[in-house]
């Protein structure tokens, strides 16, 4: 009988989650406007066709339309349905890695692994963290407190601290001793609610991958520029809408590594450990 729920809660984890990754791309899209998440309707940017039905099938519509836009033809970012795919995938992970262990932790690790997306890609594309992210993320990260099937309660709680604490101590730093931001608001407030959402163990490993994936990212990327060539990631400045070369986002990196560390972290760190016969 176990068997048998845990195969309903596969099916509707895949089908809830690509229909959420759907809502995701909205999302991603649109807050960063400061527009409204109900209207107007879903249409193309390029043209304002208003989407039917059989446009906004998730990933199924992209392939069926060829990857372009039912009305003028322009074409359609591949991050769409690729942002339904990983939603839905990372649903499925959640059901297939913490279901035996605790049902709630399941539903708290798919709702945070949707909440990372969208930080991701807004930071991404606006180098902003919307407090309403992290807001959501700190209020999983009290229910994680009490169904973490692998910490308890005091390792989220120094979790939450350290997570705030070291990010702004790095950000006061650098600010105060060398006249630069290494680190935003954004960053700092994520970290704390991701801490608390982790506990202290894997927020520690989260921050390892984070930091080592992003120096080696922006040690191409700078040794591109040094070349000569065009960055490859330019970011928007929010108060005057122009690209800045040079400046990388970094909640990307951290989300993840949050992400990681969230749903492999338990495995990773009892891996590390018994290297050292402990």
């Amino acid at each position: 009988m176990d068997e048998y729920y845990k195969i309903v809660a596969f099916i509707l984890a895949g089908l809830l989650g690509v229909c959420v990754g759907t809502f995701l791309n909205v999302v991603i899209y649109r807050v960063p406007l400061g527009m409204s998440l109900a209207k107007p309707d879903s249409h193309c940017p390029n043209c304002k066709y208003k989407l039917k039905w059989s446009d906004n099938i998730p990933v199924l519509s992209y392939l069926f339309l060829g990857g372009k836009c039912h009305n003028c033809k322009q074409p359609i970012s591949f991050r769409y349905p690729a942002v339904e795919l990983f939603n839905m995938l990372a649903w499925l992970g959640s059901v297939w890695l913490f279901w035996d262990t605790s049902i709630p932790f399941t539903v708290i690790t798919a709702l945070a692994s949707s909440l990372l997306i969208c930080v991701f890609f807004i930071d991404l594309d606006h180098m902003l963290v919307f407090d309403r992210f992290v807001i959501m993320l700190l209020i999983l990260g009290g229910f994680a407190v009490f169904f973490d099937p692998y910490y308890n309660w005091l390792s989220h709680v120094i979790g939450g601290v350290a997570g705030f604490a070291v990010f702004y101590g790095v950000h006061a730093l650098f600010y105060y001793g060398f006249k630069k931001d290494a680190l935003g608001g954004g960053d700092i407030k994520l970290s704390g609610a991701v801490g608390l959402l982790l506990g202290w163990e894997r927020l520690l490993l989260a921050v390892v991958i984070a930091s080592l994936s992003a120096s080696v990212i922006l040690l191409i990327l700078n040794r591109k520029n040094a070349d000569g060539q065009e960055p490859a990631i330019e970011t928007a400045d929010p108060a005057e809408g122009e690209s800045l070369p040079g400046e990388y986002p970094f909640a990307p990196f951290l989300c993840s590594g949050f992400w990681i560390a969230m749903m492999f972290g338990a495995q990773i760190i009892t891996w590390y450990i018994s290297l050292f016969g402990i």
